[in-house]
Parts: C-alpha cells; sequence; structure tokens
C-alpha cells in the first residue's frame, strides 16, 4: 500500500531514565550528576533509525542533557531534524512560579541556540504539565520567543482534570496572534481520549498503533503529532526500572511507520510557524 499523502510530525523528548515522574523515589533530584547517562546512546539510536527511515524529527530536549551532552545536540541538527525546547530542569509547570517558569524556558531556549546553532521555536512542557486553563504559560512562551508548544497531552484527564476539554488538535490557546499548541496524537474512543503514542508504542501491538494513526489522518483528516522516548529502545535500562520495548522492536516498529505513514519536523508542517 502506498503512503497517504497526510504529513505527520514525528517527535521525541530527549531525556535520561531518571527524569521520568515513576522513577522520582529512586533517583531524586540532587542524585542526578552522579547517576550513569544513557541518552547519549538512545539517542544515537534514534539518529541511526530515522536515518535509515528517512524519517526528519523534532526532537524536545531538556537544557539539563544539552549542558552536559553538547554533541548530541549538534548530531541531532546536523542530522536535519529540529531542536527545541523540553524546559531545563524537567520540572512540572505548577512546581514552578511565574519567574521560575519564565527563567527555566528562557535560559534552556538560550542554552540549545547556543550549542545547535539554530533558532529554537517549540517547546513541550515536562509530563505534559500545561493546563488550557493556564493562559498565563502560553502567553509567557510567547513573549519569551517560542513559537508552538506541544505540551497538553488530552489522554490524561486523571493528571489534569482540564485535559479531557481540551482540543485534540493544533488550537491557539490566546488567539490567532499567540502561541500555537499541538496536543499529542489521541484517539476518541466510547467517550475517552486514548493515547496513540508515548508509552504505548511500546506496548501495543504495531497493528493497533497504525489503525489509530490511521484513523486520525483518514476519519478526522488531521496530522499526527506522534510521541515516544528514546529510552525506549534501551537495551540495558537500570535493573529498579522497568523493562523497556527493548531497541530491535522499536527500531523495526519506527521502520514500518516510516513506511505506513509520511513524517517530517513540526515547523515543516505547520504553516503559521515563521
Amino acid at each position: 500500500m502506498d503512503r497517504p499523502l497526510q504529513q505527520n510530525a514525528m517527535t521525541l523528548d530527549v531525556e535520561d531514565y531518571f527524569h521520568a515522574a515513576a522513577l522520582a523515589a529512586y533517583f531524586p533530584r540532587a542524585g542526578w550528576p552522579g547517576l550513569a547517562p544513557r541518552v547519549e546512546r538512545n539517542v544515537a539510536l534514534v539518529l541511526a533509525t530515522f536515518e535509515r527511515a528517512g524519517i526528519k524529527a523534532t526532537f524536545f530536549t531538556v537544557g539539563w542533557i544539552a549542558r552536559r551532552h553538547p554533541a548530541l545536540v549538534r548530531a541531532i541538527v546536523a542530522g536535519g531534524h529540529e531542536l527545541a525546547s523540553h524546559g531545563y530542569a524537567h520540572q512540572r509547570s505548577w512546581e514552578q512560579s511565574r519567574t521560575q517558569f519564565r527563567r527555566d524556558i528562557v535560559g534552556s531556549k538560550q542554552l540549545l541556540e547556543d550549542i545547535g546553532g539554530v533558532a529554537v521555536l517549540g517547546y513541550r512542557a515536562p509530563y505534559f504539565s500545561v493546563s488550557v486553563d493556564n493562559r498565563w504559560i502560553f502567553d509567557t512562551l510567547f513573549r519569551s520567543g517560542y513559537r508552538y508548544s506541544s505540551s497538553i497531552d488530552p489522554a490524561w484527564p486523571q493528571r489534569l482534570p482540564s485535559a479531557a476539554r481540551t482540543p485534540r488538535f493544533a488550537f491557539f490557546p490566546s488567539g490567532a496572534s499567540g502561541i500555537l499548541e499541538l496536543p499529542v496524537a489521541t484517539i476518541r474512543l466510547l467517550g475517552r481520549n486514548l493515547g496513540a503514542g508515548g508509552d504505548a508504542f511500546g506496548r501495543l501491538p504495531y497493528a493497533v498503533t497504525r489503525a489509530m494513526l490511521r484513523s486520525i489522518n483518514q476519519a478526522e483528516r488531521h496530522p499526527v503529532v506522534f510521541h515516544f522516548e528514546p529510552a525506549l529502545l534501551d537495551a540495558a535500562p537500570p535493573r529498579r526500572i522497568l523493562q523497556y520495548a527493548g531497541p530491535g522492536r522499536i527500531e523495526r516498529r519506527l521502520l514500518l511507520l516510516s513506511a505506513d505513514f509520511r513524517w517530517d519536523r513540526i515547523d515543516n508542517i505547520f504553516p503559521v510557524l515563521p
């Protein structure tokens, strides 16, 4: 079957295993500098797989990671991918004051631009910790030089009650003159929003993932904003955490995605972006 003409956005979060919210009890923030990183190897696998598959993507990168692994940032840019911000300290937005939030997003943007040598237009909040009700966050992002955000996961009403009533596709939280929000991909089933990417990419049969994405493209006629984390490719994650799907399985799935769908960077898909 030929690939459809619809372009979709491939995105991933460049963070390490100890940034996961579920592992905070095992890896407190104060101990991060002493932990053995896995992110360089995992992202290198992603870059190699994308090169093989002909996929260009948007890499939402944690500033804390970029400062410690600048060569990783340069490799992302050299591969023709879009560099975007995942904040500096990987903190939930509601854990920060407005001043702290602005300092975090401005600092991460400047750091990434200095290392990568490219403009950074996009932002993704750690843990998708942005609500449509937090208008000030979107306004702060826009005033700080960002032009789009991909910070809302409509499949998580238990984490943010407003998620269930948030638009599932691209919208302007503060009007057309403000920032563009690009929620990550979900489908609507039995009155609920179900995630089409993220951790489910490693758990669900590929046929289910493909059916969900085709539904978004063909039935709803929207581009997919797909997301996953490089840790899914980790062949030997630390023993204290759950095993991921493994590199071979995820690489095969990425190759299948490249055969079944068209993928590109966010900034090449949405024409409202400069």
